[in-house]
């Protein structure tokens, strides 16, 4: 398995090869912050007590309060946490806001819990970290296996702890509890404001042919909002494998399909494929929204996409990223495509500091020009620079960094 956090300092390199940045400024990127790391004693159902590892990475907090989910994993480690804090970092500059980057964790596979085990898990990891969690400190949010309940059970015990009633120190909590609205489509409905605004300049046709890697909360979202816009979705898996159809995915019907089998295998008019097989799919653009090192120097030489739209934390090494440059297959970066999860989390946290709640098409509306606005920015810097956009939008969030450290 490869170091996320080495993929990360990797990506760091190349960008500091292109663009002279102080050394200093540099030096302070290449580590966090802070890095902690904590054990919880959880009383078990059966009476006994166990101890769960776990994190939190406070990155980088120069244009803001540290800002970033915690995912509850059973392969959840301290790389991989420092590899997500350092990109919340970079993809909090890009958007534009007023945040820096952090991330959280605990070692556990969250299906082997009881709602009541996993209530004391998510309680004890506030008990641990409260004194470095703040609105105006660090802000964490929801992320893989975590949920807008967990998020509620971590903020309510913050406020026993602390006295603090503004609920603006977690964010992805329940409408109704301090959330926002437009909360559960924004990293879906984010990349497709990014895709829209470069389908002209990246070459590609009007109507659009999709493919999506992940059958959670962004791939789902992602695949309805294409679908909504007119485009097609051809094939989308989830962990187990996926389903192909050239003439485009019912993803309503599909969903209730998974819902009723358990599985996306023999859905009507459609053909079965494995996830290696869904990646090298002939399309327009392929959407990875699942997990990590999807696309590596194995499989990139066979990738068929015309353009790679990153939905899910670093589904592209390094080394693929070079080989997919070198074929022109141009990527959407993680940091400019999911950053509208982040947007939002902020707007909610602004929200919750005011007082305030806004309807959806007031966060829609914040939203689709911040996007916008942050995806021709990199795609001016990967022009200026010869390059590609990860590394224009990496330019991009590292002059607005620096011009805060320095």
């Amino acid at each position: 398995m490869q170091n996320p956090f080495q993929n990360a300092m990797e990506q760091l390199d190349k960008v500091i090869k292109l663009k002279n940045f102080d050394d200093e400024f540099v030096a302070r990127l290449q580590g966090p912050d802070r890095d902690i790391r904590i054990s919880i004693p959880v009383k078990m159902d059966d009476g006994s007590n166990k101890i769960f590892e776990g994190y939190r990475v406070e990155y980088n907090n120069a244009l803001g309060p540290y800002k970033g989910g915690i995912r509850y994993h059973q392969d959840t480690e301290i790389n991989e946490v420092k590899a997500l804090a350092f990109w919340m970092t970079i993809k909090c500059a890009v958007a534009g806001i007023p945040m820096g980057g952090g991330k959280g964790g605990i070692t556990v596979d969250p299906k082997t819990l009881s709602k009541g085990e996993l209530e004391r898990l998510s309680r004890g990891w506030v008990q641990k970290l409260a004194d470095v969690l703040g609105p105006k400190k660090d802000v964490p949010a929801p992320d893989v296996n975590t949920t807008p309940e967990i998020m509620d059970w971590m903020s309510d015990e913050y406020a026993k702890i602390t006295g603090d009633k503004t609920r603006a120190t977690f964010t992805g909590k329940p409408l109704g509890k301090g959330g926002s609205e437009g909360r559960g489509p924004a990293t879906g409905l984010g990349g497709f404001y990014v895709f829209d605004s470069l389908r002209a300049q990246l070459g590609l046709p009007n109507k659009c042919k999709v493919v999506v890697q992940g059958f959670g909360n962004v791939g789902l979202n992602a695949a309805q909002i294409f679908i909504q816009n007119g485009h097609s979705v051809v094939a989308i898996s989830d962990s187990k494998g996926g389903v192909y159809n050239g003439n485009g995915l019912d993803i309503k019907k599909l969903e209730e399909h998974k819902k009723s089998t358990g599985s996306l295998s023999g859905f009507t008019d459609s053909k079965n494929l494995t996830n290696e097989e869904l990646l090298e799919t002939e399309c327009d653009v392929l959407m990875p929204a699942a997990y990590e090192n999807q696309i590596t120097n194995q499989n990139a030489g066979k990738i068929r996409a015309k353009v790679i739209l990153e939905l899910a934390n670093g589904p592209v090494t390094p080394e693929a990223d070079e080989v997919l440059f070198k074929k022109g297959i141009p990527i959407i970066p993680d940091v400019l495509a999911n950053s509208g999860g982040v947007t939002v989390s902020y707007f909610e946290w602004e929200q919750n500091l005011k007082g305030e709640h806004w309807s959806e098409k007031e966060v829609f509306d914040k939203l689709h020009p911040m996007m916008h606005d942050a995806a021709q920015k990199v795609f001016e810097n990967g022009k200026k620079y010869s390059t590609d956009l990860r590394r224009g939008a990496f330019i991009l969030a590292l002059e607005r960094i620096e011009a805060k450290m320095l």
